[in-house]
């Protein structure tokens, strides 16, 4: 299996490394997990926090201020509001899923355990929310 080059962004990594993040481990391995659940996503900074888009559109943020012992993933369609589906934006059941809105879901990680865990379920809710969310 040829292992794909994950697209970390310079200034996101510049900008975890002022943070001094208690979470870093954590937030490093969440970056290159969503980066590798689609070579398309792009990584930069919204909300002085890592964020993913998919056709220069934001789709993920990862929630990393205030600096605790946790981070959150919030899926969403982008910074303007937007007249709201009917039903929510994606199918998965996943009991990570946090529903906010029906366009709107956080997914909060508490330890590296939790991150393994999840990984195979977040790269397939990864993958659904950007097809969902054009």
């Amino acid at each position: 299996m040829v292992k794909q080059k994950i697209n970390l962004n310079s200034e996101v990594t510049a900008l975890l490394d002022e943070l001094k993040h208690p979470f870093r481990k954590e937030i490093e391995q969440l970056r290159n997990c969503i980066l590798s659940a689609d070579k398309n996503l792009t990584e930069n900074i919204k909300w002085n926090g890592p964020n993913y888009c998919f056709d220069s559109e934001d789709r993920i943020t990862m929630r990393v201020q205030p600096p605790t012992k946790q981070v959150q993933l919030i899926f969403h369609r982008g910074a303007k509001k937007q007249e709201q589906p009917k039903d929510k934006l994606i199918a998965n059941k996943s009991k990570m899923l946090v529903w906010k809105e029906n366009d709107r879901a956080i997914i909060t990680f508490k330890s590296m355990q939790d991150i393994e865990n999840g990984k195979a379920e977040l790269t397939t809710i990864v993958n659904e929310w950007i097809k969902a969310a054009k």
